[in-house]
């Protein structure tokens, strides 16, 4: 998916914006957002999540993963397969395992499950509306092209942009969640 110049931009600048909040800033907001995302019904309700496991500066959601395990949640991570994604059920940490990237996803053998209730969907930067700026490669647009589901995104405040570049492909999230606010966007 052929990634426009301006969108480009705006993912280096935020990329940067993200990478120089201190990793105790981060904890902070990540364990607020954890609070704030068992106030939306959907998410609360449902029992098979889909979760990623956080890179560089993402919003940590280790403790996101380990409650939903520890409630009874069937959770799946994402394993990149080719040009694509799959969810797979993990059962704890130990299903997970560095990537050629050093990105810890599920283990071959653990279950493929796309059917899922709720994404929750890591972010870049991302418009009030729902369009989400990601790294650029298009594996979540691609995977929820076909897979319908609730999509929330976990991000910062300041990772929230008055405009995104939309193209054709790109997938509206349904909620965005961050430190300050709960989000549903306007479909």
């Amino acid at each position: 998916m052929a990634d426009n110049l301006e969108k480009k931009s705006l993912r280096n600048l935020l990329l940067e914006k993200r990478d120089r909040t201190s990793f105790d800033l981060m904890k902070i907001a990540s364990e607020k957002i954890q609070k704030k995302l068992k106030k939306i019904n959907t998410f609360r309700n449902a029992q098979k999540i889909g979760v990623y496991y956080p890179i560089g500066s993402e919003i940590l959601t280790q403790d996101i993963i380990q409650e939903l395990l520890s409630n009874g949640k069937e959770v799946f991570l994402p394993k990149v397969i080719g040009d694509n994604i799959e969810f797979r059920k993990i059962l704890d940490f130990s299903s997970l395992e560095k990537d050629s990237f050093d990105i810890m996803e599920p283990k071959d053998d653990c279950k493929t499950d796309n059917n899922l209730e709720v994404i929750l969907v890591p972010t870049v930067g991302i418009s009030p509306d729902g369009v989400r700026l990601g790294y650029g490669h298009g594996f979540y647009d691609r995977f929820l092209a076909k897979n319908k589901t609730t999509t929330i995104s976990l991000t910062l405040e300041k990772q929230i942009v008055k405009n995104i570049p939309r193209s054709e492909h790109d997938i509206i999230i349904d909620w965005i969640v961050t430190e300050d606010r709960i989000l549903k966007t306007q479909r």
